[in-house]
């Protein structure tokens, strides 16, 4: 199946094929006599396997671990696990500073008047922060 075939059964986009072949994520495709990439099922299960990833938030760099894991059959669940808990990590770091800022926006949206006056404590608060910010790091 040809380059186009493959996205479309796997989800992914031509261009992230040959991106994800570029850096070796995948292997590089067999060429037909007129220098088509060609996929196989091995191939597309690797690039389902890849998007899965990919939507599930692994970086490039895990998922080539993940990648090496999944086809070393002598590998150590422990190994994989130990891996999908330090990105579960990540995600719950990632998580609590989002709900720090939607804590903070609600704040600042609860503490403006949304009127027709100028004064807006949104404003006010954003520019105090980054008065400091600049103090800071200057």
């Amino acid at each position: 199946m040809n380059i186009s075939q493959a996205a479309k059964t796997s989800g992914l986009t031509p261009r992230m094929i040959r991106h994800y072949e570029n850096i070796g994520l995948l292997p590089s495709a067999e060429r037909s006599p007129a220098g088509y990439r060609r996929y196989d099922q091995r191939e597309l299960h690797t690039l389902r396997f890849i998007h899965r990833a990919r939507t599930l938030g692994f970086s490039i760099e895990q998922i080539g671990h993940l990648l090496a894991l999944w086809q070393d059959r002598e590998r150590s669940s422990a190994e994989v696990k130990a891996l999908v808990k330090g990105h579960l990590l990540e995600l719950e770091e990632k998580i609590a500073g989002l709900q720090a800022m939607h804590d903070s926006l609600a704040h600042l949206a609860d503490c403006c008047r949304g009127d027709s006056r100028p004064d807006c404590p949104i404003l006010d608060n954003l520019a105090e922060r980054n008065i400091a910010s600049v103090n800071a790091a200057g």
